[in-house]
């Protein structure tokens, strides 16, 4: 299944050499730590989902100003990363999150396996057969694409019950995020998965009192599970009274425990919400979002340069909805869009005569959280965007789909650049783009890491750099 890179006729590159101009200029924060080694001891791979340069040059804007940086920008290796699927040039997270894992390519919806059903082996899996501690870290379900994509063998990215039990058979040493519904009886055919973590062995935190009460043990693995479904949107916490931790804290835990691994360690840490947020078209929950996940980065590589034996990767899976920071767009009125489009749904009343949101609360809630005095013809169509017209028994579409309804009118109104929502409607991935994506590295071997990549590249690259390479399937 793998092979020790110096088996190979190609000896390993010598990386040790560095680049003067680069040591002479390189701002602070972003010196190379001083090792003799060009192998990794420890990587971890920090993925933005959704996030292309749109969605950061939004975030730097709102937070930092037009010239302010955010903290990713300095690192000082910089690619760009195409990302299609096997069968589309749209990829969805599932093929993306394959890809990045496993380096080959799948169809939309195929996690950890070949468009044929072959199953694949993941960048995460070479590290845990070589002794190392691995783990996922998610503000999605840990069993949804991205974070699957490292652990798990399904044919449809649905399958959520299924890849809860394969992280369990996996005995990887760290998963934190959300889903804890994925593992509870009703999703297991009456078992207990939870109790099947705990009996062996697991340490269980479910608030973010209790993870950061944890003390990292390495002989106990480490599962938490701080939501149902979705973590909370940054912009949600409060008005959900939220229990969660941050992303930061949940990196900072992760990176405690497996560091505890004398052999080394391998983490995927995921900005997840970046993506849904994208997909509603709020340039707010973009800005929270993004820098949210930027200051884990911050935290993961600041520990990696006191560290010296650590590769860093921050880069993203696909970009979500073309989003553009244009001339236009109002920064202020955005940023005091305070909740999410999805909490905003939650707020609308139904009219028991119609089944339809009434009138007065459609525009009562853009008022109330979006400051819009949202016109009688717009009420209109938004009654009709959210009407499922393919269901027979003429329900409303998913409630996270009428965020994303509320999303594009608040982005219109404040002139957001962003795709249309009939494009966001009449798409697979709903409103994913085939936009190169950026890779930003720091670290050991993080040199190789320039220029133009396909995404399938980055895990192969990993496991050279590491000492290993994939077996690769018939479809490479």
């Amino acid at each position: 299944m793998i092979a020790c890179a110096e088996d190979t006729e190609e000896p390993p590159q010598d990386e040790n050499q560095s680049d003067p101009q680069q040591e002479e200029e390189a701002p602070a924060g972003e010196e190379q730590a001083d090792t003799n080694s060009t192998t990794p001891k420890n990587v971890i791979v920090m993925i933005g989902d959704g996030m292309g340069v749109g969605q950061m040059e939004v975030a730097r804007l709102f937070e930092h100003g037009k010239n302010g940086e955010l903290f990713m920008e300095t690192l000082p290796n910089v690619a760009l990363s195409r990302t299609y699927s096997a069968d589309n040039m749209v990829t969805d997270s599932a093929a993306a999150g394959t890809a990045l894992a496993n380096g080959e390519k799948t169809n939309n919806g195929m996690l950890g396996v070949s468009p044929d059903g072959e199953e694949l082996t993941s960048v995460l899996d070479i590290f845990q057969e070589q002794g190392k501690t691995v783990g996922i870290v998610s503000t999605n379900t840990v069993t949804d694409a991205t974070p699957a994509g490292f652990v798990a063998k399904v044919e449809s990215r649905a399958g959520q019950d299924e890849i809860a039990r394969q992280i369990f058979e996996g005995q990887y040493d760290i998963a934190l995020g959300g889903g804890r519904r994925n593992f509870e009886p009703d999703r297991q055919d009456g078992n207990d998965l939870i109790e099947d973590f705990l009996e062996a062995g697991y340490e269980l935190v479910e608030t973010r009192d209790e993870l950061i009460a944890y003390e990292a043990n390495e002989d106990t693995k480490l599962l938490g599970l701080f939501h149902p479904s979705f973590m909370n949107y940054v912009g949600d916490r409060e008005v959900n009274n939220s229990e969660e931790p941050t992303l930061v804290e949940m990196t900072e835990k992760a990176i405690e425990r497996a560091s505890l691994d004398e052999d080394g360690f391998f983490l995927m840490i995921e900005g997840a919400r970046i993506d849904h947020i994208s997909h509603a078209a709020d340039f707010g929950g973009i800005w929270r979002e993004t820098v949210e996940f930027d200051h884990a980065v911050e935290y993961a590589v600041n520990w990696a340069e006191d560290d010296g034996e650590t590769l860093v990767l921050v880069l993203a899976d696909h970009e979500t909805m073309g989003v553009a920071a244009t001339e236009e767009m109002n920064i202020d009125a955005l940023k005091a869009v305070g909740v999410s489009p999805e909490y905003m749904a939650q707020q609308l009343e139904i009219d028991e005569g119609t089944g339809n949101y009434t009138e007065e609360s459609i525009k009562e809630v853009f008022a109330e959280y979006a400051n819009i005095d949202i016109s009688d013809e717009e009420v209109r169509e938004f009654q009709e965007n959210v009407w499922d017209a393919d269901d027979p028994e003429g329900r409303l579409i998913l409630e996270h789909e009428v965020g994303w309804e509320i999303g594009s009118i608040i982005a219109y109104h404040y002139r957001a650049g962003v795709i249309d929502r009939q494009i966001r409607e009449e798409s697979d991935t709903g409103g994913h783009t085939g936009n190169m994506v950026p890779v930003f590295s720091i670290g050991v071997g993080a040199e190789r890491f320039e220029g133009v990549l396909d995404n399938i590249e980055i895990p192969r690259m990993i496991a050279e750099i590491s000492g290993y390479e994939f077996t690769l399937g018939e479809n490479d």
